[in-house]
């Protein structure tokens, strides 16, 4: 009943997903005539960040699609870390559109172009309702995804710079300053660098197999160490798989007892790992005390030799 429960839900998530990608192509169209029309380069600017989200919500569901294939011989552990590896895509993508708007605005200040401020106020307008609604479409599943999130958020400042577009629409209709496309372009711009840099560690650190914000690898020994028959604990190595799943290995070393009561602490210790660290995956090797450790032994092997 939990199967089809989720089954159900990721296929809803799916046709948002659609959705998504559906306005928000049709969007960047009419931004991109509209920018064209009206000679507006932060018209054209938001229509490459809507592009952007397009493409990144395009890779999202792609894959959330791979994702939930089940591991098998080549990929033991499953295949969805593909979301982050989307991630990473959509981040160096989001960066690269940033830099080559700063660099077009900065063109503008040297060569200034006319522009139609009541076709930008129009088309800006369209692309906030729609912003709007595709940010809704996606804001249930960014609460526990990564990609989404990113997603999200890139409506959500697509909206923000919708409402500055048609600030400065309006500006140049009342006042004529048609410097503020340009300054609102360098906005938009800084904006989506700030984003696209903000989130770029944390997707790195993922890939690189790092401890999941917020665990501390003392922390973790402390604890086992404190479970019945248990006298250290060392070799200790703690990584998300992908998000929302992290997976730990470590020696822990026991007094002397029979097979009933290794597998009872064993029982224990993925038990606290579980509740205390959201840990679901551990691979725990058992030694007695007293015996040396093989892996310390040939790392001091190692080390000698060097």
């Amino acid at each position: 009943m939990a199967h089809e429960h989720n089954h159900n839900t990721e296929a809803i998530g799916d046709k948002r997903l659609i959705a998504a990608i559906g306005v928000n192509t049709v969007l960047t169209l009419a931004q991109v005539v509209g920018g064209i029309v009206s000679g507006s380069l932060s018209l054209i600017a938001d229509a490459l960040h809507n592009l952007s989200d397009a493409a990144s919500l395009v890779i999202a569901l792609i894959a959330r699609k791979i994702g939930r294939k089940p591991p098998d011989a080549f990929k033991t552990f499953g295949y969805r870390r593909s979301e982050t590896i989307a991630a990473l895509i959509n981040l160096v993508t989001l960066i690269i559109v940033g830099l080559y708007l700063i660099y077009e605005a900065i063109g503008r200040f040297f060569a200034p172009q006319p522009i139609e401020g009541w076709t930008v106020v129009v088309v800006a307008g369209i692309a906030l309702i729609v912003d709007v609604v595709t940010a809704l479409l996606t804001y249930t599943m960014s609460k526990n995804s990564m990609n989404i999130k990113a997603a999200f958020l890139h409506n959500v400042s697509d909206a923000l710079a919708s409402v500055g577009v048609i600030i400065a629409g309006t500006l140049i209709l009342l006042y004529g300053w048609y410097w503020t496309d340009t300054v609102l372009t360098l906005m938009i711009a800084g904006y989506v660098l700030w984003q696209g840099f903000s989130m770029l560690p944390k997707t790195i650190h993922l890939l690189m197999e790092g401890a999941p914000e917020g665990v501390s690898i003392t922390d973790i020994i402390n604890v086992m160490e404190q479970v019945d028959d248990v006298v250290s604990v060392h070799h200790v190595h703690v990584w998300e798989i992908a998000e929302h799943s992290t997976a730990l290995e470590a020696h822990v070393v026991i007094k002397k007892a029979s097979l009933p009561e290794i597998e009872r602490v064993k029982t224990d210790l993925k038990r606290v790992l579980h509740e205390q660290f959201k840990v679901s995956h551990s691979t725990l090797e058992m030694e007695l005390d007293g015996s040396v450790c093989i892996d310390t032994r040939q790392a001091d092997s190692h080390r000698s030799e060097a």
